[in-house]
């Protein structure tokens, strides 16, 4: 290690493991970081570093690496690992101790990856995490006897739990300060390696010595649970897991308009009692206008959709931590076979659900390259959280809350745009299929996870993660553009003797005239063209413009009123169906594009991205608008 790092930690450790093992939740024990954690494979896809001090004053620094079943990487996030690892990243010292975290639950999965690590003759600790759930479902395993088979320290952790890394701590304490690196450690059975990738012999002979390993430590798995096996009978059957996804899907919409209605409320009240105290307690000066119509009228308009945003990914984190989303993912698998989609492309989109980006990058973990564009070519037109505060603003407008049977219809058409999304993904994958190279649908290899209840702690870090990300957004991008708004929005002044709003005459009307040429055969008004260029931002901020600039508009008696309620009264049915359908297809944020180009190192793939994400858009909200208007005329 460097002069320059060793005065930042005293020990370099490298968490590495099979996907899904708790890397991520022991290295938020160890650091007290908030990373994303949950119970499938693919979370981990860029390495993360911390650090932390044991109770001696030692600083360590770890680095939790991407999920690799092997040192023989067949995906970019499998390359990071082997490439951090053995020191090849430049202007990165090598870890000088690496920590191998094996699943309790799933041994022989995560031994063979032990038994390759011992070949780099680098120092290592076996970290044997759900060791707590091993025991109470009735693992049996000699862990002594299995520190002395490999040669290395192996603890018991529980990485969920306070005080479930100490053994783990107390092991890294025992390493000198500079770890030396040692010769190549043999294979148990006496083989000895080489660091190069193991040829077909090497892996067959280490295929076999597995199982005969874990017979001598004593390993035994306990019988699979009668109740785990039936949940699998109907969770994975091609009809009936079809009926449950729909079912929980159905569900989820309908909480997120049901439970939300009262925190919104709460909410919209809250910040229409704070701009009418400013509008009384300033006089009509711009600075009034600023707060009132700029920043409490844009950013209030975002801010009252923060309920339903968490009410969203409550219902996903339960999802994802009780096991039930990599079931979900081998159920789409054949249905995502038959558009060419790879088996894998499944976390990178549902990763997209909540942002295009960790979704685009995630794509890492596909081998394939062909089917990594496909993906991130896709991954923006599943519906991400940006979009949900437009839905759900034109869905509260034009939707009306009434019951369509036992479902509400408000959530029956949210579902309905998440599905539009969904399927015009699949349409898109399909097309791509037929007109780039042909290839043949490898079957999604996943290892499914044991059902779980959702651990609580998990829970509230990651909904606050998501409000707090949500909170910055409103304070940092969203309240910096409706400034910037405001000011085009009231400058330069109405000419003597204008009538109409001075808005309309400010450089954000001349901008909205010009750019209604081009959106007013979707029946998109001036105002909606506005909102549309800061929506290039984050598409969250179309509902602030739109806040903003109404506000501009509007009259002194109408500054407290609520912005649903106006576009009800002012927009026909037909443009805000258009809108919706616009918003399925929007082209993406220039925050995306920018990690599309990163990942592909290339202009030519987010160029591509936004100009069939506009045509799809303007070609639907054409067809929308025009079948609307001929249906109510």
């Amino acid at each position: 290690m460097d002069t320059a790092n060793r005065a930042l930690a005293d020990l370099r450790i490298a968490l590495v493991g099979v996907p899904n093992c708790g890397k991520t939740a022991l290295f938020n024990r160890l650091t007290g970081s908030h990373q994303k954690v949950a119970n499938y494979p693919g979370v981990t896809i860029e390495r993360k570093e911390g650090q932390f001090h044991s109770r001696e004053g030692r600083r360590f620094a770890v680095l939790d690496l991407p999920g690799t079943y092997s040192f023989t990487p067949t995906s970019l996030d499998e390359a990071i690992t082997r490439d951090v690892v053995l020191g090849r990243i430049r202007g990165e010292p090598r870890p000088d101790v690496i920590v191998c975290v094996a699943d309790a639950t799933h041994m022989p999965l995560s031994l063979r990856l032990i038994l390759d690590l011992q070949r780099l003759g680098r120092p290592m600790i076996v970290a044997l995490n759900r060791s707590d759930i091993a025991k109470r479902r009735g693992f049996a395993l000699d862990v002594a006897k299995l520190a002395e088979k490999l040669g290395v320290p192996v603890v018991e952790t529980v990485a969920i739990a306070p005080g479930g890394t100490d053994k783990l701590v107390e092991a890294l304490a025992a390493f000198e300060a500079v770890a030396p690196l040692a010769e190549a450690v043999p294979l148990v059975d006496g083989a000895a390696c080489a660091i190069a990738a193991p040829d077909r012999a090497e892996a067959e002979r280490t295929q076999q010595f597995v199982p005969r390993l874990l017979a001598e430590v004593g390993y035994r798995e306990p019988l699979r649970t009668r109740a785990a096996a039936r949940a699998d009978a109907i969770l994975m059957h091609p009809v009936g897991g079809m009926l449950v996804l729909g079912i929980v899907l159905f569900f989820v919409f309908q909480a997120v308009f049901s439970w939300a209605a009262v925190p919104m409320d709460l909410i919209e009240a809250g910040v229409g009692a704070i701009g009418t105290w400013i509008a009384g307690a300033l006089p009509d000066t711009a600075l009034r206008s600023l707060l009132v119509d700029g920043i409490i009228a844009g950013v209030g308009s975002v801010l009252v959709f923060l309920p339903q945003i968490l009410i969203l990914f409550f219902f996903i984190l339960v999802l994802e931590d009780s096991g039930y989303l990599p079931r979900a993912a081998y159920l789409l698998d054949k249905l995502m076979g038959s558009v060419g989609l790879s088996g894998r492309a499944f976390i990178p989109l549902l990763s997209s659900f909540a942002c295009a980006i960790p979704g685009i990058m995630a794509a890492r973990t596909i081998p394939s390259v062909r089917d990594r564009m496909v993906t991130i070519m896709i991954a923006p037109l599943m519906t991400c959280s940006a979009r949900l505060p437009v839905y759900a603003l034109l869905i509260g407008a034009f939707i009306p809350a009434s019951a369509a049977g036992p479902f509400n219809l408000q959530g029956l058409v949210l579902f309905a745009l998440y599905a539009a999304g969904v399927l015009s993904a699949l349409a898109v994958a399909w097309f791509m299929k037929r007109f780039t190279t042909k290839r043949s649908h490898h079957p999604l290899m996943l290892e499914l996870p044991d059902y779980q209840w959702p651990d609580l702690r998990s829970l509230i870090v990651g909904l606050w993660d998501r409000a707090r990300i949500f909170l910055r957004r409103v304070g940092g991008v969203i309240l910096s553009l409706m400034i910037i708004l405001w000011f085009l929005s009231s400058y330069p002044a109405p000419p003597p003797g204008a009538v109409g709003p001075a808005i309309e005459y400010s450089f954000a009307g001349m901008l909205g005239r010009a750019l209604h040429t081009v959106f007013a055969p979707i029946g998109f008004n001036w105002q909606i063209s506005i909102a549309l260029v800061p929506g290039l931002a984050a598409r969250e901020v179309a509902v602030g413009a739109l806040g903003t600039v109404y506000a501009m508009s509007a009259t002194e008696a109408a500054l407290e009123t609520a912005l649903l309620p106006v576009i009800a009264s002012s927009w026909s049915l037909a443009t805000g169906l258009s809108l919706l359908a616009w918003y399925i297809f929007a082209p993406q944020c220039l925050a995306t594009l920018a990690v599309v180009k990163r990942e592909t190192q290339s202009w030519r793939y987010p160029l591509i991205m936004a100009g069939y994400l506009f045509a799809l858009a303007y070609i639907a909200s054409f067809i929308t608008y025009r079948a609307a208007v001929a249906l109510t005329a």
